[in-house]
């Protein structure tokens, strides 16, 4: 850390203070190697010149993001550094690559949100400001780009604020390589929340820190190919279990015994807790809470993180059951048995706590207590049970609740690690090291031993990693160089780790040893390291030893160094535990194996560890490091304090020189050689220049700052000659100045003397002259005011009369006006029915001429083919139809009835004429019977009439196919019945199925036609109703020929559609600065009235038509023509289409949800400039095409603007920053800017993009109102990405840096008025925020600005915050101008202190807005110009169908 001092009076250095370690001061006096110095703090100091160190009297107020940029870098200066950076909130600080973070005890939410790693995100490091999140950035990079495995190590003593870095970390490295899953929690997530747990169980409050990590954690995240988190594994150290059952005040234990105490009613009345007074092992302290932490909170927050790790409701239970039983096991207390030396419960509590402790161990009562109160001892032959006294009894309680403590902790870390998963094809990994500093109490143990081993190791591969980097720098430069050679701590691990004369085995084997003691171990290593450096013995202590770490001597206590080191679980623990009905518990103590429990039961914590750190350096050296050392400020734990002795000792453990020489540098354009030349030129040895920097050996820093301030002493007695020079000119000046004035005032007393006489002749005239004029003005104004009274009451006379005879006048007038109003109204009347009747007979006669000519040219040409049916059936016509539907089906039904009669009653003809015929056949057969019976008996004689009986035989059998055809036609009726019944129906329901369609057809034809049907079409009434048409031909159509033109109809009007289609698809351009397919389309809407349809798939096609045409996102010119068309097509609609009384229904497709909330305000807008729009009344279908189309209107829109941002996003990263240009040819230019490079053409290529896309804009006649929003919204983004930059990057904060933004700015208003307010409209408006910041920028006086004239003048626009940031960061290397005084800071960080539990003023950032700024009455108030002149496609004019387009 020495060097040279200028010991020059005036000199301003740093020395020594034994209150804040070190105070600046100048020097007064120096006198070889004593020098005096008066410091800052008033008192005048004697100091040697060894002892001093130099300062930089041009060190910036706010300090530098990296402290290998300080012009000393010395302990005083890091010092300084550090704490001028806190005093601002700026709590992180580089040194090369390692980050330093202080911790501000206080919540910085904006630091770490979204926004914050989206700016960190891709950056290179050092080009943003210092944060976790670059180093992991860098880490990430690394890994991604090299294939080469990360680590970061964060390090620093308990409170510095390792464990909150680390999450910082995980969280950024989650943010980097998280992934979205369908099912579950992912990998990241899982991650992340496995830190509350694990604080939950290991972190306690110590002196040092409310929130202490009680044990080492290395965190390994996976990552896949992809860079995406693929697996992760957590590996923990050296859990302090003593903690467990001792607690010093003001200490807290384990913060899962709180969480548990303070749970909610229904889980502490489960497991028997209740205040954390009431139990051993928490109140040996009398703190039970911290400050701003709710442990009924952090319970919950703890079983929902223990959810997403993947732990079950039921593991989670069984895990408190088992923290609650240490409580209660901790209340057993121990008396005085009945036997010698035993022992047993003291008193009904301790019963109560140990029965309490059995039902949550699951276990038995009597073997729990046995377990403590007695200890079975083998021997070879025979197992011996001994009693134990109550102190052997309360330790053997301790350490069961130890063991069952520190069981369950490996079990949540096992747990955590199988839920994560891990992935075995994973070839990349980050580590993130968060393990305890390096400690030195008044009374350092076995633990504080193993955690000063640890910081060793970590320190030799930092050493290592270091001078590395540092050896591998001077290569890179192609310096000469030799070794270098460092300090290394290797002999200290070799005294604590050699096998076998360590330490650790030593201690290992004093274990192993029965009759060991403390005493014995410590003599032992007196005897063993007496002679090594690094080893000492303490005068008055006979059991202490030090070991000379490299932060400094440590002396440890040998008490317990014995007891700690042995890891081993008492048998009966072992079988107690093992045998609870619980599988939790019995799964934290399985079975050991045979040969385990054959062997020896000591095992070494020590030598355990040791491995375990062998094994982490392993992996560390697998891995690229990266390092972040965490400092505490103070031991209040409290923010705003920076206490430098504190900050000390922990530091303790872990171009602008071109005024010397400025003719060397003219006309010099290498770097290199002015670099050398002015280092020729100061006589300068020993240093070395590679190709990017200069390395000077330790000293020449301040031998060419001495330099420099004589360069600058003899400039100052230049400029103090000219001064005095300039002043003493000046004098003379005024001396011969008042001789001038004297004799002028001596001139000017006489000239007074004369004009006073002259005054008084002129007053006298003036007064008299005023005395007559008032004596006649009095006269005067006596005279007027008579006359005037006079003539006032003549006036008001007749205007009196007047006033009577005009209400006279205008009461007759009335009178007359209303009875000829009267009159009026009876005759026009009387005229007015003539009329409508004389119009309805003509129209009925028009309607039937014209109708037969439709149906002649339907037959004749076929013209009806095109049509299709889209115009909407009436409710009054509709209804009519069915009336006649009925009608007909009724006289069906007649028809059947009378069919139906007229066959039953030739049934029942048949049916008597078969009854009659039957009848007489029975009768003939009763007369002969009768007169065969009164003939006498004779001689039969054989007879036989064979003609008769033939006869008799076909006509019976005639009678019987007769009655059975009968019957038949009967069957056949009934049948033919049902089936006439079903047709009619099915008849009838195609019928009004089709009538709409019929009468749509019939109503296009009648306008396709003749211009003449314009006169027969439905006109509506004075009462609203439509006169009713011809009926007649309705009752046609149910025959072939009407069905044959239906049909045809239908295909015409499928086949218009599709040319209609197909025309629009293509580039149709424009006619009269309007788009010709949104003219086109909606004129063919209008015509085929598909607006007041029901039903249609003419709007899908259009969407679909619309949807295809913008697949191609980039092509601006095509995004640009489909948004004039679309616009204009819905300006059209917007002023035609008027909503029925009936609510449409609620639209489900996604264009109608998109649309849902964007409705028009207003249907009754002025038609002047669409002169061809009318208004009609629009049913659902058309409703929901306007919402679709307003959905695609802000699409195209958003994709227009979107496509500008992304061609100016990377143009604006160059333009935040003036071009780079070497020194000398800056010196040479003397403020002219460099035009030529690259970087200085990023304004103009911004203009060129604008010029490019209003051009597009232009030339497809968007409506103005878009192109103000679009530009309007890029001009807010421009604003936002140059102002977060400015903010976020120290080096844009420059004076030099602010010129270059403000021309760039300047460029933009100019071209804002070039494009004029029709198309700019108030986008110079959006860019204030970044306005007002350049314009601070380039203030000179900043210093004599106070924070009013800020607040209210130059900046109103800016938070507090955003000017705090400013102030900070502003740094002018050119002119060396001053920020804004200390008052001005000071008030600032006063008013963010009052803010700081506001989150939204906790934001500096801007955020971008991309809403759609617009509406569709916006977009149609701005139309201007009639459609009269729109010339349509010369394709559909050849159309006959499309014929209409020429009207």
């Amino acid at each position: 850390m020495a060097a040279q001092v200028n010991s020059v009076v005036g000199t301003h250095v740093w020395v020594e203070d034994p209150g804040v370690a070190w105070i600046d001061g100048e020097i007064v006096e120096a006198d070889g190697e004593e020098i005096e110095i008066n410091c800052t703090s008033g008192k005048m100091v004697v100091a040697k010149a060894s002892n001093v160190y130099q300062k930089d009297p041009e060190f910036p107020q706010c300090g530098v993001d990296d402290m290998t940029r300080l012009a000393y870098l010395h302990e005083p200066g890091v010092l300084h550094n550090l704490q001028c950076r806190y005093d601002i909130n700026e709590i992180y600080t580089y040194t090369g690559n390692i980050l330093i973070a202080v911790n501000p005890f206080r919540r910085l939410p904006h630091l770490y949100d979204n926004h914050m790693m989206g700016q960190y995100k891709g950056a290179s490091f050092g080009e943003l400001s210092p944060h976790p999140f670059a180093i992991a950035d860098s880490a990430y990079r690394l890994m991604i780009n090299e294939g080469i495995s990360q680590s970061i190590l964060v390090s620093g003593e308990s409170g510095a604020g390792k464990t909150e870095s680390t999450k910082m970390l995980m969280q950024y490295l989650a943010y980097m390589g998280g992934r979205a899953v369908a099912e579950g929690r992912s990998v990241e997530q899982k991650v992340l929340e496995s830190n509350p747990v694990l604080e939950a169980f290991g972190n306690a409050k110590t002196l040092r820190n409310n929130n202490s990590s009680r044990f080492g954690k290395f965190v390994e995240i996976q990552f896949d190919q992809s860079g995406r988190i693929s697996g992760a594994a957590i590996k923990t150290y050296l859990l302090e279990r003593s903690r467990v059952c001792q607690v010093s005040d003001p200490e807290r234990n384990y913060h899962c015994f709180y969480m548990l105490c303070a749970a909610p009613e229904e889980d502490v009345g489960r497991y028997k807790l209740g205040n954390p007074r009431t139990f051993h092992y928490l109140n040996q302290s009398n703190c039970y809470e911290l400050d701003g932490v709710d442990d009924s909170k952090e319970y919950l927050a703890t079983r929902t993180a223990m959810d997403v790790v993947g732990i079950s409701s039921n593991e989670q239970d069984a895990i408190f059951r088992v923290i609650a039983a240490i409580l209660h096991l901790g209340n057993v207390e121990f008396a005085k048995g009945d036997e010698t030396d035993s022992s047993e419960p003291k008193d009904d509590k301790s019963r109560f706590h140990l029965k309490t402790a059995a039902e949550l161990f699951m276990c038995d009562e009597k073997f729990l207590e046995d377990s403590m109160c007695k200890r079975v001892i083998t021997t070879r032959d025979e197992s011996i049970t001994k009693c134990l006294d109550p102190n052997a009894a309360a330790v053997n309680r301790d350490a069961l609740a130890k063991i069952v403590y520190s069981r369950l902790f490996d079990w949540l870390v096992n747990k955590l690690n199988s839920s994560i998963g891990q992935d075995p094809n994973s070839k990349n990994l980050i580590g993130v090291l968060d393990i305890y500093g390096f400690e030195s109490f008044k009374t350092n143990s076995f633990e504080q031993f193993c955690i000063n081993l640890t910081n060793e190791k970590l320190q030799q591969h930092f050493n290592q990693h270091v001078f590395k980097m540092e050896q591998e720098e001077y290569t890179k430069e192609e310096i000469d160089w030799s070794y270098i050679e460092f300090i290394d701590n290797q002999d200290v691990l070799d005294l604590i780790e050699k096998k076998p004369g360590g330490i650790i085995a030593l201690l290992d084997e004093a274990c192993m040893f029965p009759r060991s003691t403390h005493e014995t171990f410590a003599q032992k290593l007196y005897q063993t390291f007496k002679d090594h450096k690094r080893f000492s013995k303490p005068k008055l202590s006979q059991t202490d030893f030090a070991i000379s770490h490299y932060a400094g001597e440590v002396t440890y206590q040998t008490e317990f160094f014995l007891d700690k080191n042995k890891d081993y679980v008492v048998a009966e623990h072992q079988a107690l535990l093992g045998a609870s009905k619980c599988s939790f518990v019995s799964g934290l103590f399985p079975p050991l194996p045979e040969e385990s429990s054959k062997s020896s039961k000591f095992s070494s914590i020590g030598s355990r560890f040791k491995q375990q750190l062998q094994a982490l350096l392993e992996t560390l050296n697998a891995t690229e490091p990266h390092y972040v050392r965490c400092v505490k400020p103070n031991n209040l734990l409290k923010p705003g304090i920076f206490e430098n002795s504190n900050v000390l000792q922990q530091l303790r453990m872990w171009g602008r020189f071109s005024i010397l020489a400025p003719d060397v540098l003219n006309g010099c354009s290498d770097e290199i050689t002015a670099c050398k030349r002015l280092l020729e030129k100061v006589n300068l040895k020993g240093y070395q220049i590679g190709k990017t920097k200069v390395f000077l050996r330790a000293g020449q820093m301040a031998e060419l700052d001495a330099y420099r301030t004589v360069v600058l002493g003899r400039s100052a007695r230049i400029i103090q000659i000219k001064v005095r020079s300039y002043f003493g000119r000046k004098k003379f000046i005024l001396l011969r100045l008042s001789a001038i004035q004297i004799q002028a005032i001596c001139r000017a007393q006489v000239a007074r003397h004369q004009y006073d006489y002259m005054r008084k002749g002129a007053a006298g005239v003036k007064i008299q002259k005023h005395c007559r004029m008032y004596l006649a003005r009095n006269a005067y104004r006596s005279l007027c005011s008579s006359a005037v009274y006079v003539q006032t009451g003549m006036r008001g006379m007749s205007a009196r009369i007047e006033l009577k005879f005009r209400k006279l006048r205008r009461a007759a007038i009335v009178i007359q006006s209303h009875c000829r109003r009267y009159l009026a109204r009876i005759q026009f009347t009387r005229i007015k029915k003539a009329a409508i009747t004389t119009q309805c007979a003509w129209r009925v006669k028009v309607a039937c001429r014209e109708l037969r000519k439709l149906k002649m040219a339907a037959k004749e040409t076929g013209a009806l083919q095109e049509a299709k049916s889209k115009l909407e059936k009436q409710v009054e016509e509709l209804t009519w139809r069915l009336q006649l539907e009925k009608r007909m089906r009724a006289d069906i039904e007649e028809a059947k009835t009378q069919e139906n009669a007229k066959l039953q009653s030739s049934l029942q003809e048949i049916q008597l004429q078969f009854e009659e015929t039957k009848a007489l056949l029975i009768q003939e057969r009763k007369a002969a019977k009768t007169v065969v019976e009164q003939v006498p008996i004779v001689q039969e004689v054989p007879v036989i009439d064979n003609e008769i009986v033939s006869k008799l035989t076909a006509e019976n059998d005639h009678l019987k196919a007769l009655v059975n055809s009968l019957e038949n036609k009967i069957d056949e009726t009934e049948k033919r019945y049902e089936e006439t019944n079903k047709l009619s129906e099915e008849r009838l329901e195609e019928k009004l199925s089709d009538m709409e369609t019929e009468d749509q057809i019939l109503r296009q034809q009648s306008l396709l036609n003749s211009p003449a049907t314009k006169m027969s079409e439905p006109k509506p009434l004075e009462n609203g109703h439509h006169e009713p048409q011809n009926a007649a031909p309705a009752k046609m159509f149910g025959t072939e020929a009407d069905n044959r033109l239906r049909r045809s109809q239908i295909e015409r009007q499928h086949e218009s559609v599709d040319a209609l289609i197909k025309c629009v698809a293509q580039d149709l351009g424009f006619s009269e600065g309007k788009p010709v397919a949104a003219f086109t389309i909606y004129k063919c809407l209008f015509h085929w009235r598909s607006f007041e349809a029901e039903k249609t798939s003419v709007f899908d096609r259009l969407i679909q038509l619309i949807g295809s045409a913008i697949e191609e996102p980039d092509n601006n010119d095509r995004m640009a023509y489909w948004l004039s068309n679309t616009s204009m097509l819905l300006i059209m609609l917007q002023r035609s289409l008027k909503t029925v009384p009936k609510k449409p229904p609620t639209p489900t497709s996604f264009f109608g949800r998109m649309a849902q909330g964007f409705r028009s305000s207003s249907s009754n807008l002025s038609f002047n400039a669409l002169d061809v729009v009318r208004q009609v009344e629009a049913k659902y279908p058309a409703l929901l095409f306007k919402q679709q189309l307003t959905a695609y209107v802000e699409k195209i829109y958003g994709i227009i603007r979107d496509n500008l941002k992304k061609d100016l996003m990377p143009l604006l990263s160059s333009c935040i920053q003036a071009p780079r240009a070497s020194r000398a040819s800056v010196l040479k230019s003397a403020g002219r800017s460099n035009n030529n490079t690259p970087q200085a053409d990023s304004w103009q290529k911004i203009i060129d993009i604008l010029n490019r896309h209003l051009n597009t804009l232009k030339e497809n006649y968007i409506p103005s109102v878009l192109v103000q929003r679009i530009f309007t919204q890029v001009f807010s983004y421009i604003n936002v990405q140059l102002f977060n930059s400015l903010l976020l990057r120290r080096e844009c904060c420059t004076f030099s840096n602010g010129e270059y933004v403000k021309s760039g700015l300047a460029e933009l208003e100019l071209w804002c008025g070039e494009a004029k307010e029709e198309y700019a409209g108030s986008s110079w408006d959006e860019l204030k925020h970044v306005r007002q910041a350049v314009g601070f920028l380039v203030i000179h006086q900043k210093s004599r600005i106070s924070y009013d004239e800020i607040t209210n003048d130059l900046c109103p626009v800016l938070g507090v915050q955003q000017l705090y940031r400013i102030c900070t960061l502003y740094c002018d290397e050119n002119y060396n101008t001053r920020s804004v005084s200390p008052d001005v800071i000071s008030s600032m960080k006063l008013l963010m202190t009052d803010d700081k539990n506001d989150n939204e003023s906790n934001s500096f950032l801007l955020d971008d807005n991309s809403s759609i700024p617009f509406s569709v009455d916006d977009i149609s108030s701005s139309l201007k110009g009639s459609f009269t002149d729109v010339k349509h496609p010369a394709e559909l004019l050849e159309d006959p169908a499309f014929q209409f387009l020429q009207e």
